[in-house]
């Protein structure tokens, strides 16, 4: 699995998702497939960056690994952040009148809808959040 470490600081996901795209750019992934990853990667940084609690100093760690039969990317984040779980939340209510009212608080749920699989893990000081996506 290969990695790069990414500066807390740095609120663009584009370093991520160029590492992240690099890694799979050799696979045949569907367009859908690249578009539910990347914006995945840009709600998940985002948040890393604003609420980790990690300094200005700190690095936030990105693994990616592409599997194949059937061929699907893994994709980590590992902060050693506080610890929180982004999963623990109840699904917001997406109904017309909760949507009309709401500022915030879709991002998650909305990588949780666009990934296969995303799993959480706080074990060794480090928040650890898996993604899984099918490339075709």
């Amino acid at each position: 699995m290969k990695s790069i470490a990414v500066p807390v600081i740095e609120e663009d996901p584009n370093p991520v998702t160029d590492f992240v795209i690099g890694e799979l750019e050799q696979y045949d992934c569907s367009s859908k497939a690249l578009y539910h990853i990347e914006a995945s990667i840009e709600e998940i940084v985002v948040n890393i960056v604003r609420y980790s609690g990690l300094s200005a100093d700190d690095t936030f760690e990105v693994r990616c690994e592409v599997l194949e039969d059937p061929l699907r990317a893994v994709v980590q984040f590992l902060d050693g952040g506080i610890p929180f779980n982004p999963l623990a939340k109840k699904d917001p209510d997406t109904s017309p009148e909760a949507l009309s009212n709401r500022v915030g608080g879709l991002g998650i749920f909305m990588v949780k809808k666009m990934m296969d699989d995303v799993s959480y893990v706080y074990e060794d000081g480090k928040n650890t959040l898996t993604l899984v996506k099918n490339l075709q």
